[in-house]
């Protein structure tokens, strides 16, 4: 998996909008700035039609000086949707990780890649697809700890909307147990 230590770590949250990715993005830049204390720039894209069309948000997280703020070959890649994935593989290091919905990817890109049911996860978790960006949050951290598990909590915790706060704290949670899982199967 791909290290922690790592100087400069890009990331791709990737889907169509409406699924969340770009606030994803915005939630891991702040945890790994705000609460982990590392240089961090986040960016985003969407098409004209926005809500369905493919978006991402970009995540650069560093231990020394960030000299480009985009990702130029993602590291990390999280896909929720076969469009987006589609749209945003091509680039990535060899060495990377792509984490893929298996609910909403049949085509996988070229480099390393795990399947979890985010969506389905997020289901049947917490009854709401919309918090299938948080679940994919949670495998993401879980998996590559690009960030610690204390600080995507508080910062999950500090986005949520009024009332969604044990919602969201379930599905960053079934996101950790999930790539726990794929852990002890590989």
């Amino acid at each position: 998996m791909i290290s922690s230590l790592a100087d400069r770590i890009e990331i791709s949250l990737v889907g169509k909008g409406g699924q969340g990715m770009i606030l994803a993005g915005m939630i891991l830049a702040e945890a790994a700035s705000i609460y982990d204390h590392k240089n961090t720039v986040q960016t985003q894209t969407y098409g004209p039609e926005a809500r369905g069309g493919a978006s991402k948000s970009e995540v650069v997280i560093s231990s020394g000086e960030i000299d480009h703020p985009e990702v130029i070959n993602a590291d990390i890649l999280v896909a929720l949707s076969q469009e987006a994935c589609d749209k945003y593989s091509p680039g990535m290091k060899e060495d990377s990780l792509s984490i893929l919905d298996e609910e909403n990817i049949d085509c996988t890109p070229a480099t390393p890649f795990v399947r979890v049911p985010i969506t389905r996860l997020a289901l049947e978790t917490t009854g709401r697809v919309i918090t299938a960006n948080t679940v994919a949050l949670g495998v993401l951290v879980g998996l590559t700890e690009v960030v610690s598990r204390q600080s995507i909590e508080k910062a999950v915790l500090a986005r949520a909307p009024r009332g969604t706060r044990q919602l969201n704290r379930s599905a960053l949670l079934k996101g950790f147990e999930a790539a726990e899982a794929l852990k002890m199967h590989t």
